[in-house]
């Protein structure tokens, strides 16, 4: 006999209530879920069936019910059948979102190119700050975790961690440990971790702390390599070069396409710009941070998507370039940027 709703949703307060409580619910208690709606004669009834079906039992007369083990799994397997969807869900949104925002990016590479007639470079977003947004564990064996951790710029990381035989993990341990865990970790930084927040957390997961401990590492080794990962870079119109005699000689070519190629070192000198609040540089000749690029000018214009979401666009041309065209070009670009991505 399978559960309808009404019954699943009795039986999920029921586990709900025993888990904050400890101690065995009865219908009284359960009337006052507001998410219920039905009398207690109603749920006297719906308790009976549901203790008749296995789900829950009283442990003597008179007393509440408390969840069995087949309860648990039932509540359990619901819950990460729920926390498995909001994962996919916050993976199709980020997908959607970043595959806009990039090839929004790319196109204005290309535009900027064509408009100004000049080499242009567009970083990718990147986020100022990272923070966890979701943690799940599941059992993947008796010495094994699987830890997917989602953090705000809705990246994913999937760690294995290992634990001991003793104590066993229950169904009931588990999802305790998924409770404490994103009530403790949702919204907090690599700088928010510290050792005292750690003891704290181990301290309230009890027997399971050392696992906790693994936990936690993983979730730091997370973050850790989150802020590591560079952003892409979108350039074009590089041939525009060709257009300037003192910049298609031979050699000036050769440097000028080199620097080009060299995507770490474009992106560390973009980086150096993105947080400076939508302000517009220019770098002329020796100014500008590659070698071999005297004979260029570089105008910079930083974009903020919201919620720590930066980057920076990039034109570069000969040191007679339209000064005034490309930094109103530029402008006219965060601007729409900011329009679309932050109303």
């Amino acid at each position: 006999m399978e559960l309808d709703k009404r019954k699943m949703r009795i039986q999920n307060s029921i586990v709900r209530t025993y888990l904050e409580t400890g101690e065995p619910v009865g219908s009284r208690t359960l009337s006052k879920d507001e998410g219920l709606d039905v009398s207690p004669a109603t749920i006297r009834n719906e308790m009976a069936d549901l203790e008749e079906m296995g789900y829950i039992v009283q442990p003597h007369t008179s007393a509440g019910r408390v969840p069995t083990d087949k309860g648990y799994r039932f509540y359990v397997d619901r819950l990460m059948d729920e926390q498995e969807e909001k994962v996919t869900d916050l993976l199709g949104i980020f997908s959607d979102r970043m595959d806009r925002v990039e090839s929004v990016l790319r196109n204005m590479a290309k535009v900027l190119a064509r408009n100004t007639q000049y080499t242009t470079m567009i970083t990718g977003p990147s986020y100022e700050t990272n923070d966890v947004k979701l943690i799940q564990l599941s059992r993947l064996d008796s010495t094994h975790l699987i830890a997917v951790i989602v953090l705000e710029g809705n990246t994913i990381r999937n760690k294995v961690i290992e634990i001991a035989a003793e104590p066993k993990v229950t169904d009931k341990g588990l999802l305790q440990l998924n409770v404490l865990l994103n009530s403790a970790l949702q919204g907090k930084s690599l700088d928010d971790i510290t050792m005292s927040f750690m003891r704290s957390i181990k301290d309230q997961a009890g027997d399971y702390g050392p696992m906790i401990a693994g936990v936690l590492n993983a979730v730091v080794e997370a973050l850790e390599e989150s802020s590591d990962e560079r952003p892409e870079v979108f350039t074009s119109g590089a041939t525009n070069i060709f257009k300037y005699p003192e910049l298609s000689a031979g050699e000036t070519a050769k440097q000028f396409l080199t620097n080009l190629e060299n995507k770490e070192g474009i992106i560390d000198f973009l980086a150096e710009n993105r947080d400076e609040e939508r302000q517009i540089k220019v770098y002329i000749g020796e100014e500008a941070p590659f070698s071999g690029l005297k004979n260029c000018s570089f105008v910079t214009a930083s974009y903020d998507l919201g919620k720590g979401i930066k980057g920076t666009i990039g034109v570069i041309g000969p040191k007679r370039m339209d000064y005034e065209h490309v930094i109103a070009t530029l402008k006219n670009l965060v601007d729409e940027l900011d329009d679309r991505y932050q109303k």
